[in-house]
């Protein structure tokens, strides 16, 4: 395996923006589905991940992909991607 395709297989999601926590940073809010371990129900999770916004871009309220990076700070392991959705304007 090259150095490329490492580079290449890292993990996408898709979350809505919940904060803007300072400049260029925001956190995003992803949802999944898993099974309650005895009762073998699906039970709704959801994940807050720190993520850094280079552009400045997303609001609150906006549906983003977001791709897992190297460390940018303490907490900020993913940046974005791509901006799917804006959030309507009030």
């Amino acid at each position: 395996m090259t150095t490329e395709d490492i580079r290449n297989n890292r993990k996408e999601l898709i979350g809505l923006v919940r904060a803007k926590t300072g400049d260029k940073s925001v956190k995003v809010v992803y949802e999944y589905k898993t099974p309650h371990p005895l009762y073998k129900k699906e039970i709704r999770r959801k994940t807050t991940v720190h993520v850094h916004d280079e552009k400045n871009d997303s609001s609150v309220g906006d549906k983003v992909k977001i791709t897992s990076t190297r460390p940018l700070s303490k907490l900020k392991r993913w940046r974005i991607s791509q901006i799917i959705e804006k959030a309507p304007v009030l």
